[in-house]
């Protein structure tokens, strides 16, 4: 791949990693606008299961991230999501979801109270449109700054907390959806203990002059090897955790996606503060009344993957859904999938035919995740 472009096609951006990866011999594609590492020599099913069994460094430097200042800044946040901002104790983390006024999701973000201030990630396809939308509706209300002078990392696997906890001992004190800031390999890092991949782990914001530094530091750890964005899919489909743009999407609404999780107690009817975000009434009623499709897991019988796109039917042939996501899972064993069906076919076991190439494949509805999560929660 080369590092020229043609007026029809934008010049890629760079992470500060770019260097790295290429001297790692990482095979680099287009992603987001940004050159990205895919894999790696070793090829993503080792990748995938070197972070199940060890612990795997990623670059997501392409992910936005954003600053919110101001005693106004959680009042106004929580104004353009369905979950509670304005109680978000100091040093938590939260997971949320921009709505629009059908219910759809903008993107899917994460927000933490960093004391001082908000510290917001959004998706690196969303965060020029998510800027632009904070920018029209919270201007008024609080400071907002995009750090484009910070890279993010993230180390995940059963092992990422033995290495942290040697680099960084007060790492070893934060729990799934927690954060502090420490020092680590002589940087000034924002770390979060979280990640994308069901795994433990951590994610860490760090200076893009640093962060080659901290890189380097890392990947010297014996149990650490770098990771590419091959494996990063693998392990959050078998996590069962959504890819913006494929999972959801601006025509999917949280509770079609199986996200209720994601919707705070005190934003629903009978909550505190319940509404007062975009597409409430479709959201709220949703939860109240049930969707008419649903998310869920499926399971391909034999070893042919089913991939995005395919369309699912039922024993007479009707079109009763659609994979959004599917693949091989290297820990399951076989290929894995996840989907929309219409909500009366949603329950595990149901069997199905997903139409691949023009055949039929049988599939089976699973529950989710196909991987057991195993976040650090103390």
């Amino acid at each position: 791949m080369t590092g020229g472009s043609s007026p029809s096609q934008p010049s890629l951006a760079r992470t500060p990693l770019y260097a790295l990866h290429l001297e790692l011999g990482a095979k680099m594609v287009p992603f987001a606008g940004y050159h990205m590492p895919v894999q790696y020599p070793s090829g993503i099913i080792e990748e995938h299961q070197h972070t199940r069994t060890h612990a795997g460094l990623f670059d997501v430097s392409h992910m936005g991230q954003i600053r919110l200042r101001g005693s106004g800044a959680a009042a106004a946040l929580e104004s353009l999501v369905p979950v509670d901002v304005i109680d978000l104790e100091p040093n938590r983390q939260r997971y949320a979801l921009f709505t629009n006024d059908a219910g759809g999701i903008l993107d899917d973000l994460m927000i933490s109270n960093a004391d001082d201030s908000l510290f917001v990630v959004v998706n690196a396809a969303c965060k020029q449109q998510d800027e632009a939308h904070l920018r029209k509706h919270l201007a008024a209300s609080c400071e907002i700054e995009v750090l484009t002078d910070r890279a993010l990392l993230a180390l995940q696997g059963p092992k990422a907390a033995m290495v942290m906890d040697r680099l960084a001992p007060s790492a070893s004190e934060l729990l799934f959806m927690t954060t502090g800031r420490m020092r680590i390999a002589g940087a000034d890092c924002f770390v979060s203990r979280s990640g994308y991949t069901g795994e433990d782990g951590f994610e860490i914001s760090v200076a893009n002059d640093q962060a080659e530094t901290l890189a380097r530091t890392l990947l010297a750890e014996e149990e650490i090897a770098a990771i590419g964005l091959g494996a990063r899919d693998s392990l959050r489909l078998e996590a069962g955790l959504c890819l913006y743009g494929h999972d959801i999407d601006t025509e999917t609404t949280p509770v079609e996606a199986s996200l209720n999780w994601a919707l705070s107690k005190v934003r629903r009817h009978d909550g505190a503060r319940a509404g007062g975000f975009p597409g409430a009434d479709v959201i709220l009623g949703q939860l109240a009344g049930g969707a008419i499709r649903k998310r869920v897991g499926i399971r391909p019988q034999g070893k042919a993957p089913v991939r995005e796109g395919a369309e699912l039917v039922d024993a007479e042939g009707a079109k009763v859904g659609l994979v959004t996501s599917g693949g091989y899972g290297p820990t399951v064993g076989g290929p894995v999938a996840m989907g929309y069906v219409d909500t009366a076919l949603a329950r595990p076991d149901t069997e199905l035919q997903a139409i691949v190439r023009g055949r039929q494949h049988p599939v089976n509805v699973v529950k989710l995740p196909f991987v057991k999560q195993r976040y650090y929660r103390g």
